[in-house]
């Protein structure tokens, strides 16, 4: 990595003992690259937050033979068609499907997408996992 820098912080031990015991949960985790995973993770959100340009991922779980689910949910990502940049469709029984969508513009856009997505009846649960497009996370 160009540019290392040490740096060092205070911490309280009940929180150090908290903190050592999450690295070793994490069997492929040191203390740097966890400190760095956490300043990332904050750089996501506040990227969410500004409502600047971000990446998501949108996972339904949804009835098929909900009276024209199908239809909704495609209409829905065509009319954000300029977002959406690659959906997933999964079956999980006979009755249920998963779907992930994967989408890009600005953060307010793609939580407008998934709400759109949610409310159309059958849908059972939707979760959107919040990303970045990387520019700023170095």
């Amino acid at each position: 990595m160009p540019n290392l820098v040490r740096m060092s912080f205070s911490i309280e031990e009940p929180l150090l003992k908290k903190f050592e015991k999450i690295l070793k949960e994490r069997s492929n985790s040191n203390r740097s690259e966890f400190v760095r995973d956490l300043i990332r993770d904050q750089l996501v959100q506040d990227e969410w937050q500004r409502n600047e340009e971000a990446l998501g991922t949108i996972t339904l779980i949804y009835n098929h033979q909900a009276r024209q689910l199908n239809d909704r949910l495609i209409e829905v990502q065509h009319h954000h068609h300029d977002a959406i940049l690659a959906t997933t469709h999964v079956h999980l029984d006979e009755h249920t499907c998963a779907e992930m969508i994967m989408v890009r513009g600005k953060a307010s856009e793609i939580r407008h997408i998934a709400d759109a997505l949610q409310d159309q009846k059958g849908v059972l649960h939707t979760a959107l996992s919040m990303s970045s497009t990387g520019k700023k996370l170095s």
